[in-house]
């Protein structure tokens, strides 16, 4: 899987590379690079540094998940800045680093996300929205195994039945 995406990877920036240098030239196709580069990477700079402030001020347990999903959707698209290329730093850039466009793929990366982590159901959980959730993951991965969790202390003093001390043979 990772060798076909690579394989995507190069031939999408192989594609746009010769396309740009064909239409304005080689010397203006590597100077938009290093641009497109350099104004991501400010880009990132600004956005990792805004929400680092974001989570040090402290969250509420309902801004939480938008914050979580946007430090990933930046952290995503910091990677894809960093990567050389053109076509990978404009979708890094424009798609995940801007926060209008952030705020769009959101429900993306939550559809991905929920579908590729097992679902957990808390204590605080009830009602039609747990019993959606339930069946949702019931089609998805199979049978739904309903359960209580029980939680058992033991005292090992109690536990270790007393010993009489050995006895000498009369």
């Amino acid at each position: 899987m990772a060798m076909r995406l690579f394989l995507v990877y190069a031939v999408v920036e192989s594609a746009v590379l010769v396309a740009l240098a064909t239409t304005i030239g080689f010397g203006w196709t590597m100077l938009l690079v290093a641009a497109t580069f350099l104004v991501g990477l400010a880009l990132a700079g600004s956005q990792v540094r805004r929400h680092l402030r974001r989570l040090r001020s402290g969250l509420t347990a309902a801004e939480a998940h938008g914050a979580v999903t946007d430090s990933a959707l930046v952290a995503l698209g910091t990677v894809l800045v960093v990567i050389p290329g053109l076509a990978s730093s404009v979708i890094g850039a424009l798609l995940l680093l801007l926060p209008p466009t952030r705020a769009a793929a959101r429900p993306l990366l939550t559809a991905i996300a929920a579908r590729r982590v097992p679902l957990i159901v808390g204590v605080g959980t009830a009602g039609s929205a747990a019993a959606a959730a339930r069946s949702a993951y019931s089609q998805r991965r199979g049978d739904y195994i309903d359960g209580e969790v029980i939680d058992v202390v033991d005292n090992p003093a109690e536990d270790v039945p007393r010993r009489e001390p050995p006895r000498l043979p009369e």
